[in-house]
């Protein structure tokens, strides 16, 4: 059985890393501005602008405690999956692999939000107002 405090370390733990992800999206996208070229890759640099507002949205709805955080972190996962994909074929640009790496550890977080999500609401009596405000 997972404990209250498990629970908030976990919910805590993957605000931290969705927010770092969306950070490190949104300056890999100038960052591909700046290069051009084949930087220029619209679908990759759509697809981490999705990245950052899905790890946004995340974060939201860990806050909030909706009931919709699971499928928000599993779909977030994907997403960081994706964009994980996208940056590692621009080669061995070292930024383009930062941002890979942080969306491949955010995917990892989020998928396990989405998958344990249901036992947290399930024992939403131990999730109090007050625990979720004050993260």
């Amino acid at each position: 059985m997972m404990t209250t405090e498990l629970i908030l370390t976990e919910m805590e733990a993957c605000k931290q890393i969705c927010i770092e992800c969306q950070t490190t999206c949104i300056d890999t996208l100038k960052y591909c501005k700046s290069q051009g070229g084949k930087y220029m890759d619209m679908g990759m640099m759509s697809m981490m602008r999705d990245c950052a507002e899905m790890c946004m949205m995340c974060v939201n709805m860990i806050n909030d405690g909706s009931e919709f955080m699971g499928n928000t972190c599993s779909l977030c996962a994907q997403i960081c999956d994706r964009t994980a994909i996208a940056c590692e074929q621009m080669g061995s640009d070292a930024t383009m692999m930062l941002c890979a790496t942080i969306c491949r550890k955010c995917g990892e977080y989020c998928n396990s939000m989405g998958l344990n999500s249901a036992s947290y609401f399930r024992r939403s009596s131990l999730v109090t107002e007050d625990a979720l405000l004050s993260s």
